[in-house]
């Protein structure tokens, strides 16, 4: 600790004025500042430790104050005084992270009255000392250069900070490389620095062939007084491959040879080496043709391998050429560079020998280039047709036969010596042939300029020359044909309809005409109007090709039929019929009835009508049903015992049957009904015996009994007169009567059900029985076949038909109703008499 005198502290003086009320008097004080104490970073000493006393020259007790940074403000609690002046220093301070200066207030007050009597501006330096190493920005740099880089272009930056005092020697440092590996002889690093940063160069070649990666260990030390700090950084550098390396061919394969007219072959794979990384730019090759005048070859590189492969794009002829002789250079996709060490300068830019890679720059005398020999192997040529396309001009409608030209082919093989035949190839409206031996062309059809085959007056065959050699080739001729015209066609209407407006004044409408010939044999045409047509019908102009039709208004409304003669420039003519339609427009737009254009139907149209077909279909089907059904009514059944019930039937079988039915084989062919019981007036109480006949009784009314078999005077009915589908509604009748009758005798009494049920089924039985044994009484004719539709026949006589004479007697009206006695005697009055 050291004692200040304050005549020696005094380094600035500020007179401050101060205007005092007692006695008038101006009183004067002085303020000092004093800047002599320094506290070093990092003190290791004990604490609190001492760092200087402040006395002041007076007569009286003071006690001192501070106030300011590291007393209450921060870093706060740092420093203290005591009343005999001495500051005290209570913890640690750090240059880098605290304030560098420390001010501070100083007082000293009197004791007597603690009035301010003196007022000091104190500043305490905080000293730094060497505690921080430089630090790098990254611990590790890493960094691509291209193969070709060169010597005055930078690498890498680094950079470092020093946290210390950058104004002393321990916040200064410097950059050194320590190391790099790996160590080649083409190539030296080196490092400028500026301030806080280093560059690293480079002096000589880069090789990627040599070493791919350089790794650098740079240090950064300060240069502190008592002890130097320091750290380092690694630079990674990569090399990136360039081309410094050209390929050089190192062998071929393949045939090296090519037949004659084949093309899109490979012929040869030329293989090559390079000393550059594979797959890259710099390794892949890129080939070059030379001596090719004709462009017959082409060659590409294989992607995988790097091969060239040479192939052949244009036929060859051996007879021609019998071999080709080319040059094919190699190099890379990338220009090539290259750089030689001349000689190494210390602590300067060494002399290169270097070749810049610019696309500009010519280094094709550097290419790798050898000669390559494609031989062609001689095949069957087609035979040659000299010319290959002829052309011959004709006059349509010439006759069949008639010679065209004679096409010439020639073999072109000089080792192989063939012969040839003509063929014709494509002909499409087969106009021509061809003689095999001589090619003589010649026509086979009326030859028309106006087929659709012709395209602007030509039409165009082809012809073929096929030798014999191993394999057969074929050789192609043309024929173009040109076509000239004749006046072979009419001129006729291009539309045979027309319609006029009915009009007081003369009205007119446009009629056209064409012909397929063309001119001088074709349009303008005269028009003639023939028959009786003055004061009526007239053309206006007569040539032309689309001329007015003039109606006169005489013509009245209707359809009328005009006949045109309409002739070409040559005169060649016809007569054409025109239907001219006369109306009035303010009624009818178009005079011509149309027929209604016919609509497309829909899906779901066409199944909305065929459902309605189909609805309208059932409908009938149904009230045909229903119209033809006999009304029919069901079969009452009576309650009580002995009474009988209504049938409504006029024959037995219609309105009853049971479901067991009795075998026609069992029911004799004949029954004799013996006796036919007739009463009337019976009661419904009445009991009624049936022996061999069926009874059927209504109440209150004459009962009338049906036998099985219809007799009268004895005599049954003829078979014939009935028939099986006779039969089959017997039967019908008799299944829908029964099921009524026992529906409705399931619903009778307990006490009559039954007898009732025993009584009806055998009335049923003995009507089914009767019914069954009239089929077979009756003698039903069989159909005789006297002949097919369509063929003769041996006799043409039909078989007689005897009716008997005696086959109606007055005796059987007795019987029947006398409607039929009125009605035989209208039809057999010769009997009535009798």
């Amino acid at each position: 600790m050291r004692t200040l005198p304050v005549s020696f502290l005094l380094l600035l003086s500020v007179w401050s004025v101060c205007v005092w009320a007692d006695s008038g008097r101006l009183r004067q004080k002085r303020a000092w500042i004093i800047d002599s104490f320094t506290i070093e970073e990092e003190h290791s000493g004990l604490f609190p430790y001492s760092i200087g006393k402040v006395e002041l020259e007076k007569k009286y007790i003071v006690n001192y104050k501070i106030h300011g940074h590291g007393v209450d403000l921060e870093p706060k609690d740092v420093l203290s005084i005591k009343d005999t002046g001495d500051v005290f220093v209570h913890k640690k301070m750090d240059y880098e992270t605290g304030p560098k200066i420390l001010k501070l207030t100083f007082e000293a007050i009197k004791k007597s009255n603690n009035a301010v009597d003196t007022r000091l501006g104190l500043e305490i330096k905080i000293l730094d000392i060497n505690d921080n190493a430089p630090e790098f920005q990254n611990s590790v740099y890493k960094q691509t250069v291209d193969e070709s880089h060169s010597q005055d272009k930078e690498v890498v930056t680094v950079l470092a900070i020093d946290k210390d005092d950058p104004n002393t020697d321990n916040g200064t440092f410097v950059f050194t490389m320590k190391s790099v590996t790996p160590k080649t002889d083409n190539v030296e690093f080196y490092i400028q620095q500026h301030k806080q940063s280093g560059t690293i160069y480079l002096r000589g070649c880069l090789d990627y062939e040599k070493a791919q990666t350089y790794t650098i260990l740079v240090e950064a030390k300060d240069k502190g007084e008592k002890v130097q700090l320091s750290s380092t950084g690694t630079v990674i550098i990569s090399v990136a491959d360039n081309n410094n390396n050209l390929p050089q061919f190192s062998g071929k394969t393949g045939p090296g040879k090519v037949k004659e007219r084949e093309s899109g072959v490979e012929v040869l794979r030329l293989q090559v080496t390079d000393k550059d990384v594979r797959g890259s730019k710099a390794w892949k090759a890129k080939y070059t043709i030379h001596g090719d005048k004709k462009e017959i070859f082409k060659i590409e590189t294989d992607p995988v391998t790097n091969e060239g492969i040479l192939t052949v794009v244009k036929q060859t002829d051996y007879e021609e050429q019998t071999h080709h002789n080319v040059s094919i250079s190699v190099q890379n996709e990338i220009p090539y560079f290259s750089c030689k060490i001349k000689k190494k300068v210390p602590n300067a830019k060494w002399e290169l020998d270097k070749i810049p890679q610019n696309p500009n720059t010519d280094t094709s005398a550097l290419y790798n280039t050898i000669p390559v020999t494609i031989y062609v192997e001689d095949v069957n040529d087609p035979p040659v047709f000299i010319p290959p396309v002829k052309h011959v001009m004709v006059m349509e409608n010439i006759d069949i036969g008639t010679s065209l030209t004679t096409f010439t082919a020639k073999d072109m093989d000089g080792s192989h010596v063939n012969t040839f035949i003509f063929v014709k190839g494509e002909d499409i409206d087969g106009w021509i042939t061809v003689d095999a031996k001589t090619g003589k062309v010649s026509t086979t059809k009326i030859v028309d300029r106006e087929s659709p085959f012709v395209s602007n007056g030509t039409y165009t065959a082809t012809l073929y020359a096929v030798d014999d050699g191993v394999p057969p080739m074929t050789g192609t001729g043309t024929l173009i044909i040109h076509v000239s015209d004749q006046n072979d066609n009419v001129p006729i209407l291009e539309e045979n309809m027309v319609s006029i407006c009915l009009n007081k004044e003369p009205t007119m409408v446009n009629i056209t005409a064409v012909d397929l010939d063309f001119p001088p044999y074709g349009s303008p045409f005269y028009y003639e109007l023939m028959g009786d047509v003055k004061d009526k019908w007239r053309v206006e102009p007569h040539h032309g090709t689309t001329v007015s039709l003039v109606k006169e208004k005489g013509v009245f409304s209707g359809h009328h039929l005009l006949q045109i003669k309409i002739s070409d420039q040559q005169g060649f003519s016809s007569i054409q019929n025109l239907t001219a339609t006369v109306c009035d427009c303010s009624i009818t737009p178009n005079c011509h009835v149309k027929m209604v254009s016919k609509t497309r139907m829909g899906p779901v149209a066409a199944w909305m009508v065929a459902l309605a077909v189909l609805i309208l279909t059932v409908m009938c089907l149904l009230s045909l049903l229903i119209s033809c059904k006999a009304e029919k009514k069901m079969i009452e059944m009576d309650e009580g015992l002995g009474h009988l019930i209504k049938t409504n039937t006029e024959y037995p079988g219609t309105d009853c049957i049971v479901s067991s039915r009795i075998p026609d084989n069992d029911i004799t062919d004949s029954i004799n009904v013996n006796s036919i019981n007739v009463s009337t007036n019976i009661n419904s109480s009445q009991k009624v015996t049936t022996q061999n006949n069926i009874q059927v009784m209504h109440k209150g009314q004459q009962a009338v009994s049906q036998a099985p078999t219809s007799v009268y005077n004895n005599q049954p009915f003829k078979r014939s007169m009935y028939t099986s589908s006779t039969r089959r509604s017997y039967r019908r009748n008799f299944q829908r009567s029964s099921m009524r009758s026992s529906f409705r005798s399931t619903h009778s009494s307990n006490t009559n059900a039954s007898y009732l049920g025993e009584n009806l089924a055998f009335i049923i039985n003995q009507k089914l029985l009767a019914l069954q044994t009239r089929d077979k009484e009756l003698d039903i004719y069989k159909p005789h076949c006297y002949a097919d539709e369509g063929q003769q026949m041996d006799n043409d006589k039909l078989d007689a038909i005897s009716i008997a004479e005696d086959d109606f007697h007055p005796e059987m009206l007795r019987n029947l109703d006398s409607k039929f006695s009125q009605l035989a005697t209208i039809s057999r009055p010769d009997l009535m008499r009798r």
